[in-house]
């Protein structure tokens, strides 16, 4: 790194003295290592990585509200069945247990259909332009990680609805 420097400011001093520049004017070049290409890179991929996950982010929240409504829809579909269940002795706890499960599944389904459809593309992506093919378990991981914690924030609400219901109430509904 220390020679990279000294060597800018050597070829600049040259140059100056070459150009018959003098301190104070402004130098008709430009030096340019390849630190500070790697610098702009940088940030470049900086930025893209950020773009990246902003898309990433409005894609889970879309996601998230699609669960919500599958399950909203389902905790309607399904009244008289909780209050079936709540007749019986089913506490609120055991009904927003159920809901929370099948909201996980049902993102964990989403999760793992897209991580398969992903890995095939990457595989096909790979293969044509010809670089390495790498599968990394760390990114599986937080792929379903990811997917579970949205499947709970967004199915909680359904299913604290459905817990909250009325039986008598539920049961009437048709």
């Amino acid at each position: 790194g220390e020679l990279v420097s000294q060597t800018v400011n050597d070829i600049t001093n040259l140059l100056t003295d070459e150009h018959d520049i003098t301190e104070g004017e402004i130098n008709d070049f430009s030096v340019n290592s390849s630190q500070q290409a790697l610098e702009t890179v940088g940030s470049v991929t900086g930025l893209l990585t950020s773009l990246l996950a902003g898309i990433a982010g409005i894609s889970l929240v879309v996601g998230g509200i699609g669960i919500m409504n599958i399950m909203l829809v389902t905790v309607t579909e399904r009244t008289r069945e909780i209050g079936l269940l709540k007749s019986i002795g089913a506490r609120d706890r055991d009904i927003l247990t159920q809901f929370l499960i099948e909201a996980i599944v049902l993102t964990l389904v989403g999760g793992t259909i897209g991580m398969i459809l992903g890995i095939a593309l990457s595989f096909v992506i790979s293969s044509i332009i010809n670089i390495p093919f790498v599968v990394s378990l760390s990114a599986i991981l937080l792929a379903v990680g990811v997917s579970s914690i949205v499947g709970i924030i967004f199915g909680y609400y359904p299913a604290q609805r459905a817990a909250k219901l009325s039986p008598i109430e539920a049961l009437r509904h048709e």
